[in-house]
C-alpha cells in the first residue's frame, strides 16, 4: 500500500511509539570495557590522545574494576604496559608481568567480573612489533611459540578469556593446545579475527606505548580494502577453535560484521577503537555534535551491523545511560 494510506511517521509520532517498535538494543551486557595496567602505586596517567581513559596501576585498576561491575558490564579487557621492554616481550609472560598482576588483583576483588586478556608482543617489545623480529621481518612461526607462552600465563594468574590480538597465522589453533595442554581446555579465545592495518588506532598506540619503531603492521595486519579476506581469516580462526570472533575497528567495517554475522553461527565482537573514541571527544567538546548523541548512535549502529559484543572506551557512559543515571 502507498501514502496516503501508508504513513510511517505514524510509528515515530512519540517516544513511546518509537520505544515499542525499535529493531535494535542496545544492553550494558553487551559491552567490554578496555583497561590499560601500569606497574606503581596510586598511577593514574590520562592518554591525552582520548579524555578520560588512563593508564592504571594496580590499586587503582581494582577501584576501576568494582565500578565497571556496578555498572553492569559484564567484562574489562586487560592491556599491560611493561617497565621494560625487549626485544621478545618477556614481560608479557614474565612470573611477576603486570598483566599477571593485574589479573590476580581484579579476581581476587571482584569475582564476578570477566577478565580478559589481550594477548599480543607489541606492548612488550622493544621494536613495538606484534612478534619476533630478525633482519626487519616479522617471523610468523617464531611468535607463536611466545603467544602461547603468554596466553598459558595469563590463564595461571586467573583469566577468564584470552584474546590473541597478533593476526599471525595459525596463532588460535597454537594457542588452543598450549591451553588445552597446561589444563585450561575450559578458557573461550576471542579472535581478532579480522584486525585492519587502521589509522584509527592512533590514540591506543599512546596508551598502550606500542608505536612500530620501524615501518608498519600491514605485513600481517590486513589490507582495508579487503573483504573476502575477512571471511577468510574468520573461517580460519573458526576452524583452529575460536570461541568468539571480532573485527577491529568496528565503524568503517559494519559491513565486514554484517557478513560475518551472516554467514556463521558464533559470538560476533567488534572493537569501537580509539581513533572511533577519540573523534567523537574531540566533536564534541568543541561543540559540533552532541557527544552522547553520537555515541549511542555509533554503538547502536554497531549491533544493528550485528556485533554481539562491543569492546568500547564509551563503555561506563553508555551503561550510565542505559541505566537510566
Amino acid at each position: 500500500m502507498k501514502f496516503p494510506i501508508t504513513r510511517l511517521r505514524r510509528m515515530r509520532a512519540t517516544a513511546v511509539h518509537r520505544r515499542m517498535v525499535r529493531e535494535t538494543s542496545l544492553s550494558a551486557d553487551n559491552l567490554i570495557y578496555p583497561l590499560f595496567a601500569v606497574h606503581g602505586t596510586n598511577v593514574k596517567n590520562e592518554i591525552s590522545s582520548m579524555p578520560d581513559v588512563f593508564q592504571l596501576s594496580v590499586d587503582n585498576l581494582i577501584r576501576e574494576a568494582k565500578e565497571v561491575c556496578s555498572l553492569g558490564i559484564p567484562a574489562v579487557i586487560l592491556f599491560g604496559i611493561p617497565e621494560h621492554k625487549d626485544e621478545m616481550g618477556t614481560d608479557a609472560y614474565a612470573e611477576k608481568g603486570i598483566i599477571r598482576q593485574a589479573v590476580k588483583a581484579i579476581k581476587d576483588s571482584v569475582p564476578e567480573l570477566l577478565v580478559i586478556t589481550d594477548v599480543c608482543m607489541c606492548e612488550y617489545t622493544s621494536h613495538g612489533h606484534c612478534g619476533v623480529v630478525k633482519d626487519g621481518v616479522i617471523l610468523n612461526d617464531a611468535t607463536l611459540e611466545l603467544l602461547a607462552k603468554e596466553a598459558v600465563s595469563h590463564a595461571e594468574a586467573g583469566a577468564d578469556i584470552i584474546a590473541p590480538s597478533d593476526m599471525m597465522d595459525g596463532r588460535v589453533s597454537a594457542i588452543r593446545a598450549a591451553l588445552d595442554r597446561e589444563g585450561f581446555e575450559h578458557i573461550p579465545i576471542m579472535s581478532y579475527s579480522a584486525k585492519y592495518a587502521s589509522a584509527f588506532y592512533g590514540p591506543f598506540r599512546e596508551a598502550a606505548e606500542s608505536t612500530p619503531q620501524f615501518g608498519d603492521r600491514r605485513s600481517y595486519q590486513m589490507d582495508p580494502a579487503n573483504a573476502r579476506e575477512a571471511m577468510r581469516e574468520t573461517a580460519l580462526d573458526i576452524e583452529e577453535g575460536a570461541d568468539i570472533v571480532m573485527v577491529k575497528p568496528a565503524l568503517p567495517y559494519l559491513d565486514i560484521i554484517r557478513q560475518i554475522k551472516d554467514r556463521w553461527d558464533i559470538p560476533v565482537a567488534a572493537y569501537n577503537v580509539s581513533g572511533e573514541y577519540s573523534m567523537i571527544k574531540a566533536a564534541g567538546r568543541l561543540g559540533w555534535i552532541d557527544e552522547t548523541r553520537a555515541m549511542m548512535e555509533s554503538l547502536t549502529s554497531i549491533k544493528r551491523a550485528g556485533a554481539d559484543i562491543i569492546l568500547t572506551y564509551f563503555a561506563k557512559d553508555a551503561a550510565r545511560i542505559l541505566q537510566g543515571e
